[in-house]
């Protein structure tokens, strides 16, 4: 997934009210920016820190720029948590993930569940079921275990998509859960103990036949592209 402009360096003051940042451009400027994510963003920034955002370019937009990535010492997390579906998509696209070819047909955002979208439906394998994937984004980081984890605060939705998977295999179709790791640190992937509903039902979910897959993102000023798989430990506390 490339980036459609070339991305403006800024550093961050604080992140608030859940969507709003405000930062200090270089040229001394401070602007609030977007920020198009839901989580706690615990482990994804401190104030001081660089930062990147993308420019929309568009004097009528209430805020001009939205907070893409945030630079670390190992390199970047990226923020934005409508890029991931799109990342994905094309790494299945370009034959990336193994475990995921052998379908003709992959549609996004298709209705299942109960009121519910699924990220990417594959059809068309032959002789294989269809193949419901929910992408996560993962930004979480334990430095203490060197761990990357999900979900990094309470989240409901989380686990109503984990019930719903688990219904998908139930009728005789395949369920995937990908968890994207969208930063360079961490050597394990694990579900987080802030939420232990989550936790739980994660374990219930691999039981009953639902596939979990953690991939690590390559993140750069330019674009962000799938890179090396993230081996998984499922646990419940």
């Amino acid at each position: 997934m490339k980036f459609e402009s070339k991305l403006v360096k800024a550093t961050i003051k604080r992140r608030y009210k859940r969507f709003l940042a405000d930062v200090i451009l270089e040229d001394g400027v401070e602007t609030t920016v977007h920020c198009p994510n839901t989580g706690s963003m615990k482990s994804c920034w401190q104030p001081g820190d660089t930062v990147y955002l993308a420019d929309s370019s568009n004097p009528k937009r209430k805020y001009r720029y939205t907070w893409e990535l945030s630079k670390t010492q190992q390199g970047f997390i990226g923020i934005n948590t409508s890029r991931p579906n799109k990342i994905v998509y094309e790494a299945i696209k370009d034959k990336r993930i193994k475990r995921l070819e052998g379908y003709t047909l992959m549609r996004r955002e298709v209705k299942y569940g109960k009121n519910s979208r699924i990220d990417i439906l594959m059809e068309g394998g032959l002789n294989k079921p269809d193949c419901y994937i929910e992408i996560k984004n993962v930004t979480l980081w334990d430095k203490d275990s060197d761990t990357v984890q999900f979900p990094d605060a309470v989240t409901e939705r989380g686990q109503k998509h984990l019930a719903e998977l688990m219904e998908v295999v139930k009728s005789g179709q395949r369920a995937v859960l990908f968890y994207l790791i969208n930063r360079p640190e961490g050597r394990v992937f694990q579900s987080a103990s802030i939420d232990q509903k989550y936790a739980d039902l994660l374990n219930q979910a691999v039981n009953v036949g639902v596939e979990v897959i953690a991939y690590r993102v390559k993140a750069s000023l330019n674009e962000i592209v799938i890179d090396e798989r993230v081996p998984v430990k499922i646990n419940s506390f």
